[in-house]
């Protein structure tokens, strides 16, 4: 995926921390709330370029695994106080253990249920005794709606627009596709068109509870509605 590759450095400009700033105080409620004691130590597997962690990592120490050593050196500018490591979140297996796991869009690239449950069982091994994993899946099969979006900014070292189009060719199979126009002007005033495809998994919630329950976990709720926070997740802590 190109986002991920060769245009990781326009992420910056492409999505900012700030676009994150309230759903990462949602997160950092979420999983203060449901572990106990609080969490102090938190590992966010596909971290991507950081933008959560920039203000989880005001709450937690942060631990940042991701596969795209682009992705990653994105993250290392925005967060070198924090830990980063390179790693397939289906298998990493770092030898120790945290106080919570939190997995955002990266659970997204999972389209099979083995994937699915790999990731689940990485958050459950490097989880302590009464450690929390919060899953946060852009849709699940109920709440899944075809849908266009657009966005971008503007810097010193250049300009960013995107469309994106969100498509889901069969209903009948676990994944949806992601396509991503995106338009970068520099700072000479050159202008280049990229497409991006990306395949994202899409699960009814009743697989989701399952898969967190047959990884181990004991399945905890979360109040969303409260919250304002529009979009499904799923929790699991590990039991003492």
């Amino acid at each position: 995926m190109k986002l991920y590759g060769e245009l990781a450095e326009w992420w910056p400009i492409f999505s900012t921390p700030e676009e994150y700033r309230k759903e990462a105080a949602f997160f950092a409620r979420a999983l203060t709330a449901s572990c106990d004691p609080a969490p102090r130590s938190v590992l966010e597997l596909g971290s991507g370029g950081g933008n959560n962690a920039f203000h989880l990592k005001k709450s937690f120490a942060m631990t940042l695994v991701d596969l795209s050593s682009h992705m990653l050196a994105v993250s290392r500018s925005l967060n070198p106080e924090c830990e980063h490591l390179e790693g397939d979140i289906r298998s990493i297996r770092l030898g120790r253990t945290f106080d919570a796991v939190f997995v955002y869009d990266a659970i997204c690239h999972m389209t099979t249920e083995a994937d699915l449950r790999a990731v689940m069982q990485t958050a459950f091994e490097h989880l302590r005794p009464g450690g929390v994993a919060l899953f946060v899946p852009d849709f699940v099969r109920e709440t899944f709606v075809e849908n266009t979006d657009h966005g971008g900014n503007d810097t010193e070292r250049g300009s960013v627009r995107y469309l994106q189009w969100t498509t889901d060719p069969d209903a009948s199979d676990t994944t949806y596709l992601v396509d991503f126009a995106i338009l970068i002007r520099d700072v000479q005033g050159q202008t280049r068109l990229a497409h991006d495809r990306h395949t994202y998994g899409l699960f009814p919630r009743p697989t989701w509870r399952r898969l967190v329950r047959e990884s181990g976990f004991e399945l905890k709720s979360v109040d969303v509605a409260t919250n304002g926070f529009e979009r499904d997740l799923f929790a699991g802590r590990r039991r003492r």
